[in-house]
């Protein structure tokens, strides 16, 4: 089974996703700047796919921090890979970035800026 999960800061609910291999996610958010309202509620998750160039390459786990941001109708307007561990997780940012781009939030009225971490784990 593949994994994806996040270092919890705050607990989500884990994703499932199927492709001939199922996947579990578990993400938290740290503000990137101190928002009183906390993280935007997620309306629509989509959970990265665990690259099979990964899996040919002997790649089974890594962690990526993304910095994601959103407009104030909450959908995500970029999504940038600004950490890699290790080096050789890069690997997983296309499937983070694919994924976390089709992600919705509730809608806030103002841009707003998080990051998250990312672990990918294969067992």
């Amino acid at each position: 089974m593949k994994k994806i999960a996040s270092l919890p800061a705050a607990p989500w609910a884990p994703l499932t996703a199927a492709c001939g291999l199922v996947l579990a996610a578990a993400l938290a958010f740290t503000p990137h700047l101190a928002h009183a309202d906390g993280p935007p509620k997620i309306v629509k998750k989509v959970p990265p796919e665990f690259p099979g160039e990964a899996t040919r390459k002997g790649v089974t786990d890594g962690v990526l921090k993304a910095k994601l941001t959103i407009d104030g109708n909450g959908a995500v307007t970029e999504v940038a890979i600004v950490e890699a561990t290790p080096a050789k997780a890069k690997i997983f940012n296309d499937a983070a970035t694919t994924a976390l781009n089709q992600w919705k939030f509730e809608a806030s009225g103002k841009p707003q800026t998080f990051e998250l971490k990312l672990v990918f784990t294969q067992e």
